[in-house]
């Protein structure tokens, strides 16, 4: 996604846990295939340093291709084998509810899954029930204070609810075929290369921006070059 920085606000990274912060450096790294160093990171205090970062650790060759529309292709390719749905029928705005229906969402995606040789991290629980699961684990966690044996056993089983509503859960993160691939081009961006010797340089500032705006909710725009994070 190609976005203006001309006068985009600027975010103020330090405000995140850093914890979070660090699952979203996890990810990048997977996706590149780079290993980002503690003496790396202690120089980083703004987005701009990290991307700068990022294509510095990034040593395959220069290729001025689209991986995002790579990643269609491999993805259209891996539903095309496992459902034999017609390539004509798989555009960008192919909605992904009526390629996998619900009753056997979770079986055709990690077929899909095993097929491209990654993992989609497309689906999630209804957050009804995940607020649920959290709320009575908070009051189960105050009960224990007063009824340790009550409150032991409540926490359990509302771990377990959330882990299980985790695993089981039919909602789509995104809704369309074409969402689908920006996703993976930005989660798997070596894997949805044609060629994993090769990268697009021009490409990877915005996958880095995508990941960041994606899993803080931010709008694209405000992560500019002086984006803080301390």
């Amino acid at each position: 996604m190609k976005v203006s920085l001309k006068s985009a606000p600027v975010v103020n990274l330090n405000t995140i846990d850093p914890e979070d912060i660090g699952d979203v450096l996890a990810k990048i790294e997977c996706s590149f295939n780079i290993k980002f160093e503690s003496e790396d990171l202690n120089h980083v205090k703004t987005f701009g340093a990290l991307c700068d970062l990022v294509i510095g650790k990034v040593k395959q060759v220069q290729a001025d291709s689209c991986t995002t529309q790579q990643a269609f292709y491999k993805l259209r390719n891996a539903i095309n084998a496992k459902k034999e749905v017609d390539r004509c029928d798989l555009k960008p705005t192919t909605k992904l509810c009526e390629l996998f229906p619900r009753d056997n969402r979770i079986e055709v995606i990690a077929d899909v899954e095993e097929e491209m040789g990654l993992h989609m991290n497309l689906l999630r629980p209804k957050q009804g029930i995940v607020w649920a699961f959290a709320l009575s684990l908070l009051v189960f966690i105050t009960v224990s204070f007063v009824y340790s044996i009550v409150g032991y056993v409540g926490m359990v089983a509302s771990i377990t609810g959330l882990i299980l509503a985790g695993k089981f859960g039919k909602e789509l993160k995104v809704k369309t075929l074409g969402d689908l691939s920006e996703k993976i081009a930005r989660e798997h961006y070596l894997k949805c290369r044609r060629d994993a010797q090769t990268v697009n340089r021009t490409e990877i500032i915005d996958k880095v921006r995508d990941l960041f705006a994606d899993n803080f909710q931010l709008e694209p725009a405000t992560l500019t070059k002086q984006a803080r994070f301390a």
